[in-house]
């Protein structure tokens, strides 16, 4: 039995605005076709990546999360700087073991790194 990493799912209360803001985050689509009130997916023309689904939910985010995404920069001082200018909230940064990186959080809370090194 193989498995394949199809769909990064977040639960969200703003759906269009979590799409909008991971699609320009990324440089991947919103899927024009796979969408409503209730859920959209990024990143559906390039099949080489899992997509990922914003799922509406009730409820807020309440506790740290227990999986995030970690993302690489060329340089990582801008690219913080561009995601804060899109919505994120930088954290705090971090530099262990030769490695520096950022967390931040989308417009929702949903914690994120950004790694350079």
């Amino acid at each position: 039995m193989t498995l394949t990493l199809q769909m990064i799912n977040l639960d969200c209360a703003n759906v269009a605005g979590q799409a909008e803001f991971w699609s320009r985050a990324l440089g991947l689509e919103v899927d024009p076709n796979d969408g409503n009130a209730f859920m959209r997916t990024v990143g559906y023309a390039n099949p080489a990546l899992p997509r990922m689904m914003f799922l509406a939910v009730p409820e807020g985010k309440t506790v740290k999360n227990r999986m995030h995404l970690d993302l690489h920069a060329d340089d990582r001082p801008a690219e913080v700087a561009r995601l804060v200018a899109l919505g994120a909230s930088h954290v705090r940064d971090h530099d262990e073991w030769g490695v520096q990186w950022s967390v931040l959080t989308d417009p929702e809370g949903n914690e994120f790194c950004i790694a350079q090194g």
